[in-house]
């Protein structure tokens, strides 16, 4: 049975994987073949079939509920109720809308909507809505955050921005969101947010500071309800009706087992619907039925065999929960701890039962996290070893007790002020600790590598006993040093991230780094620090030498203080000075001066007559081995007109297309002088400013011009010098993403 267990698991997972699904005939085969092997007793494959055929089927009912491209980019009125808890943001309010309807025209079941400057939503209302329909798309890097996968995985067809709307009906069964609303009113040292996120799971009221400080502090899972929580909770309950069965507390007319048990799933069972019931609560509230299961019939479960079951049922009842990062994050850490208590000849002293877990689980992690791509706390084990207790011991009890206890005068609101103390002073700890140790952002490791060390962690992980376990640790240490393939001397790697509307591309020589241009910032949403900087330090990036801001405008220049505060930068060079944070100490672009960095050429030019905007941006050409590549910024016809009198205007292999490819540049004698071979875009998908224009992309196309679009094909990375074609992020094909047009 163990053994099917396995298979099934190892069918829903497949899914993960597949780079597109398998056709309906081939589906149903597969279910035909299942059970016809089921009666020969051939279990493994059977299971496997079974659980990758439920995945599959699963994932295309969910496909099927995409907005159709027709819809994409349209504005339609339609009505809907709003479900969950809605997230106010700094400028708006974003929520879900379920049960939507437009005349005439199919609509998926969610939707995520943001409203700009809206009213109040409260959950469970019915609105009729204005909206600007989009189907499920996001940015796309090499090592980003995949967001049309996160989309996918909570089953949302379609993000929409509102236009307009009014309210139909007010809320109802909208508990969560009152309990929300009541709990945000009492005071708490300021710490409102992160009770509700302890209480409710509902972690959008913490600011980007808290956010940070947990990341660089690995302490996400104490905010974020996860297994431990509901655990805990369980824990206590059966331990408060064990210890009065004990005493003679408890009455004798009701066998204290059964209720034990009984109370300890509904409490855990409780505090999973209070939290949402997300994938970790999931896993949680079926692990703990089944050890309170296998406890009514005095047996000894063992923890491989609950955790395989927990980790099917979350599957089976939600396939798409394998693209999620804190699926594998949750059932990582159990796994790790399931195999460091167990196997051992005798228990451990209280010390080491406080203190090792936390150094095991950062070991267990460690592959899980790089393979995911997600930044590494170096100070986890230390921050977890008082904030674990404190978090379980102190701030859960309270804030649950004051929760429960809010209907009656002063007493809920007393308690919730302790729990809110309590957590202030974490938070105050945790920062000074995040202020020494931030979280660390490891470069991409070669599947090979990651693989020794993910063996390596497993080895660390046994008991002391176990021949050789030593050499786990340069097995590990093989993913945190592995070696480095440098840029061929006279090439130079071209990166063009995918920022949406604006622009970053980073250039890399065998011992220098380049940035043109850090991408975009608007109001809290900075992508210089969510996309850039960590893109360059996935690349392998330590130090900049330079970075080039091609003009102010914060599409181009909004990122530069998010990154120049994560990485040192040798010299930062901009068309405009003004405009920019004075601690970066920009340098004013000099047109005619030119350097050369292991054998690859650079050279600068600005137009004299611009005044300000974006006709002063600073143009970069590189030559690697004859091969050109071009940087415009965002110069107009006139700079462009300028430019064709340099000695830089000839013909060129790599363009980046002036201004996102408006109808302001790329005019016919530029681009017929330079006759790019290649034109790079970036830009955001369905931008308001209507790029790139057509009239634009038909001169491209009459000069034969392969044209690279991040927002159709996300990041581009090439190696100038090589004349070959370049990689697209796109190219890596998986089930959920629309192929290349």
């Amino acid at each position: 049975m163990r053994t099917g267990m396995f298979a099934l698991a190892l069918g829903l997972l497949t899914l993960r994987w597949l780079p597109a699904l398998p056709p309906a005939g081939a589906l149903l085969a597969m279910l035909v073949l299942a059970l016809m092997l089921l009666p020969w007793r051939s279990y493994p494959l059977a299971f496997f079939l079974l659980g990758l055929s439920w995945a599959c089927i699963s994932a295309q009912w969910a496909l099927n509920d995409r907005l159709v491209p027709a819809l994409d980019g349209q504005t339609r009125w339609v009505e809907g109720r709003v479900s969950g808890l809605p997230q106010q943001t700094g400028t708006g309010v974003r929520f879900e809308l379920t049960d939507s309807r437009s005349r005439n025209t199919r609509l998926p079941k969610r939707i995520r909507v943001s409203w700009h400057g809206g009213p109040p939503v409260r959950s469970g209302e019915r609105w009729r809505l204005a909206v600007t329909l989009k189907r499920p798309s996001g940015l796309l890097n090499f090592h980003g955050f995949d967001y049309e996968a996160w989309l996918l995985a909570q089953r949302i067809g379609a993000t929409a921005s509102v236009k307009d709307g009014e309210r139909l009906a007010p809320a109802r069964d909208a508990w969560r969101d009152s309990l929300r609303q009541r709990l945000m009113s009492v005071g708490m040292h300021n710490r409102q947010a992160a009770v509700v996120a302890l209480v409710l799971g509902d972690g959008s009221g913490l600011t980007a500071q808290d956010w940070r400080v947990l990341q660089d502090t690995g302490t996400v899972h104490l905010l974020v309800i996860s297994g431990q929580h509901i655990g805990l909770l369980a824990g206590l309950i059966y331990g408060l009706v064990a210890g009065l069965a004990r005493y003679g507390g408890w009455p004798r007319v009701l066998p204290w087992l059964p209720w034990a048990c009984g109370l300890a799933f509904a409490g855990a069972l409780g505090y999973g619907l209070l939290a949402g019931f997300g994938v970790p609560v999931q896993r949680a509230c079926l692990m703990v039925a089944l050890v309170l299961l296998w406890r009514l019939r005095f047996r000894h479960l063992g923890g491989w065999w609950p955790l395989l079951l927990a980790f099917n049922g979350v599957l089976v009842f939600e396939p798409l929960a394998s693209l999620q990062p804190g699926f594998w994050l949750s059932f990582a850490a159990v796994a790790v701890l399931v195999l460091a208590f167990g196997a051992r000849l005798g228990p451990w002293s209280p010390w080491q039962a406080w203190t090792r877990p936390q150094w095991l689980i950062a070991i267990g992690l460690f592959p899980i996290l790089l393979v995911l791509g997600l930044p590494i706390s170096l100070s986890a084990p230390l921050a977890n070893l008082f904030a674990v207790p404190w978090i379980s011991l102190v701030v859960l009890p309270l804030a649950l007790l004051g929760t429960a206890f809010l209907w009656v005068p002063f007493v809920g609101e007393g308690v919730l002020w302790l729990a809110g103390g309590a957590l202030d002073g974490l938070f105050t700890g945790l920062a000074l600790l995040a202020a020494q140790r931030p979280a660390w952002i490891p470069a991409e490791v070669p599947l090979g590598y990651w693989l020794v060390s993910l063996v390596g962690a497993v080895i660390l992980l046994l008991p002391k006993g176990v021949p050789f376990r030593l050499l786990g640790w340069p097995m590990l240490l093989l993913a945190v040093f592995p070696p480095r393939e440098l840029v061929p001397h006279g090439r130079v790697e071209v990166v063009q991230l995918d920022v949406g509307q604006g622009q970053a591309l980073v250039l890399r020589t065998r011992h220098h780094t380049l940035l043109y241009d850090a991408g975009p910032r608007s109001g809290a949403v900075d992508l210089g620090a969510r996309v850039v900087l960590p893109s360059l330090k996935k690349l392998g990036v330590e130090r900049l030498d330079m970075m080039l801001l091609s003009h102010a405008d914060a599409d181009h220049a909004g990122g530069a203080a998010a990154i120049a505060e994560g990485l040192p930068i040798g010299r930062v060079v901009g068309g405009e000075t003004e405009g920019l944070p004075a601690f970066l100490g920009t340098q004013p672009c000099i047109s005619g001066e030119a350097w050369t960095w292991d054998g690859v050429s650079f050279a600068l030019w600005q137009w004299p007559g611009a005044v300000d905007g974006n006709p002063k941006s600073c143009v970069l050409q590189v030559q690697a081995n004859g091969e050109r590549l071009l940087l415009t910024g965002d110069i107009d016809r006139a700079a462009e007109r300028a430019f064709l009198d340099t000695p830089l205007a000839k013909p060129t292999d790599w363009l980046q297309a002036p201004h996102h490819g408006s109808r302001s540049s790329s005019s016919w004698p530029f681009v017929q002088r330079l006759v790019p071979k290649s034109v790079l875009i970036s830009r955001g998908r369905g931008n308001a400013f209507g790029h790139p224009h057509a009239s634009v992309m038909e001169r491209y196309q009459a000069l034969g011009s392969r044209v690279y679009d991040s927002a159709e094909q996300g990041a581009v990375r090439l190696q100038l010098g090589a004349f070959k074609p370049p990689v697209v992020a796109r190219s890596q094909r998986r089930f959920w993403r629309e192929p290349l047009p």
